[in-house]
């Protein structure tokens, strides 16, 4: 099996498995009496709150918040997936901490989801191609920005609503770091790949 066969197959087991926890926290979040939200979720700038950076994005008030997320995440999981593990790890994780830690410190109320996640898969892959100049890269931003680039309104606060724009806002910014951290340098001028100099 050729290398994109088997990160594409990992990638379909990865993110499949990470969306089928999420349903699965979901169902005995119900079973619980809605006990998981009310202990796990972000509850900002309160120290019993903060391990809801951890918990939070496998929580979700509904099943259309669910399966909103859901769909989005497979969609930007599996393409990120598609670099390597290691490179989706890094995407994911500061995603989910930049999230998670921007709504602690800044969020206006008990906050669940992963939409913060979704915003920052997101933000990665529009971003990278520009820091790797790559060409392929950047034309699939271009795709994913015509079909999901309307949800980076979701940045904006907006007057009586309960989404969390503040975990929207800082997954962008933390896919956009993982896309930096991630940027592919050029090899120094006068040295071979190996290192040494030529």
């Amino acid at each position: 099996m050729k290398p994109l066969a088997r990160r594409a197959q990992a990638g379909l087991v990865t993110v499949g498995g990470l969306v089928a926890v999420m349903w699965v926290v979901f169902a005995l979040n119900l079973l619980l009496g809605n006990l998981l939200v009310r202990t796990l979720g972000i509850a900002p700038r309160r120290l019993d709150g903060l391990d809801g950076v951890l918990f939070a994005p496998l929580l979700h008030g509904g099943v259309e918040h669910l399966a909103g997320n859901s769909l989005p995440l497979l969609v930007l999981g599996f393409l990120a997936f598609l670099e390597g593990a290691r490179r989706f790890a890094v995407a994911v994780g500061t995603s989910w901490a930049a999230s998670g830690l921007g709504t602690w410190l800044f969020g206006g109320g008990l906050t669940i989801g992963a939409s913060g996640v979704v915003f920052g898969l997101f933000a990665y892959l529009i971003t990278r191609g520009f820091y790797n100049r790559d060409w392929k890269q950047i034309l699939l931003a271009g795709v994913l920005f015509l079909v999901y680039g309307s949800i980076l309104w979701g940045v904006l606060p907006r007057l009586g609503s309960n989404i969390s724009w503040q975990a929207h806002l800082f997954g962008v910014l933390g896919g956009v770091l993982a896309a930096y951290l991630q940027r592919k340098r050029p090899a120094p001028v006068g040295t071979d790949r190996s290192g040494f100099g030529i």
